[in-house]
């Protein structure tokens, strides 16, 4: 069920709403990014100024040119764990527009799906790109301590959130928030699963840029698949 939902998300990546949330997904996030190391040199200009007094040395020029440097090999380090999570959040927003262009080609029979309001949506994304980030920057340390099961730590996080968020935002267009987190616990093991799949080519450059929209894609078809299946309870 979930390579079956993968490999059909993959079949419709050339589909132009797909490349339209991607080009602007990664956008914003580029856009983010630049921002936030801007205001980083803001405040280290306004902490620092042009000259230090350092003790035994005296007044110096070349601490907030110092600072400046080693806060832009920080971000260039944490843009390579951040700058997936964050597109996926940003990408978030529009899952709507992904799993539209989904319901239209794979189950055209489906009455209109409830659109996530705008304002709701945009409270969820912000919410989730918190809890990544605060999760992948505490994911540093772990990463430091156990070196060699790096990627795997890496892997098991990301496929948790992203399952769980994709999962919930796919959901939710069909049976409304409480009935999309009923699904999900119900569901967590093959969300996780699946949420791993996705998270595994997070580790591939450029591969990595178009995981939101397959996700997006895929999680919108597992749901379906979910929702096709028997209920074993009766």
């Amino acid at each position: 069920m979930i390579f079956a939902s993968f490999l059909k998300a993959v079949g419709q990546i050339g589909d132009p709403r797909f490349r339209r949330v991607l080009l602007f997904g990664v956008g914003l996030t580029l856009a983010l990014l630049v921002a936030a190391y801007a205001a980083v040199l803001w405040v280290i200009q306004v902490t620092v100024g042009d000259t230090t007094t350092l003790p035994l040395i005296g007044e110096v020029t070349w601490v907030g040119d110092l600072l400046g440097a080693g806060s832009f090999l920080l971000m260039l380090v944490l843009s390579v764990f951040l700058m997936v999570p964050v597109a996926s959040a940003i990408t978030s927003m529009f899952l709507d527009t992904v799993a539209e262009a989904v319901e239209e080609r794979h189950y055209p029979g489906l009455s209109p799906a409830r659109p996530v309001p705008f304002g709701e949506a945009l409270k969820d994304t912000v919410n989730f790109l918190g809890i990544l980030i605060v999760a992948n920057i505490v994911a540093l340390a772990l990463y430091a301590v156990f070196t060699p099961f790096a990627l795997f730590i890496f892997w098991g996080l990301n496929g948790y959130l992203l399952g769980m968020e994709y999962f919930q935002l796919a959901a939710m267009r069909r049976v409304g928030r409480e009935g999309a987190r009923a699904l999900r616990r119900r569901h967590r093991w093959t969300i996780w699963a699946a949420g791993v799949l996705m998270a595994m080519p997070l580790s591939v450059p450029l591969v990595n840029l178009l995981i939101p929209i397959l996700g997006a894609a895929t999680f919108t078809h597992l749901y379906h698949a979910i929702q096709a299946r028997p209920d074993p309870s009766g």
